[in-house]
């Protein structure tokens, strides 16, 4: 049961935001990355365009799932003074800047719109995000940083 000093901040119902928002932008940015590396095997244009899309979505949804998530950080202090806390919040926050520079980029037309950047870009996401999903994932089974607010 987590502890109620750890509890999360932003909550609709008593149920915490920031842990409901994260899947949606983790599912998009994985399947722009594999989008991305199919476009960059067949040269199908609908793959550059589904990445376009799942990277947009991706970036709106990480950007309300970071904002949920600054408020538990800010909002609680025990929460900030879990050794986790601050690596989470960092690599997302490297998550945000260049998953929003993947989405600029993947607004160019066709090749030039995943080749070689958009590629790059969308693998060093998915890199960081296993680091920080790993590091809020140890925040709460770890830590007891509270997924309920009960």
């Amino acid at each position: 049961m987590p502890r109620a000093d750890l509890r999360s901040t932003a909550h609709i119902a008593h149920h915490p935001i920031h842990p409901m928002l994260v899947p949606v932008p983790i599912a998009c940015f994985v399947g722009t990355l594999l989008t991305d590396i199919t476009y960059w095997r067949t040269a199908e244009l609908m793959w550059a365009d589904f990445s376009a899309w799942l990277v947009t979505v991706g970036v709106i949804l990480a950007y309300l799932a970071a904002i949920a998530g600054l408020i538990d950080l800010v909002g609680n202090r025990l929460v900030r003074a879990q050794a986790p806390a601050w690596p989470h919040a960092i690599g997302n926050l490297a998550v945000l800047v260049l998953a929003t520079l993947n989405m600029l980029i993947h607004t160019r037309d066709g090749w030039t719109s995943v080749v070689p950047w958009g590629l790059i870009l969308s693998a060093a996401v998915v890199l960081i995000l296993l680091f920080t999903g790993w590091m809020g994932w140890s925040m709460v089974y770890r830590h007891g940083v509270g997924a309920s607010v009960r």
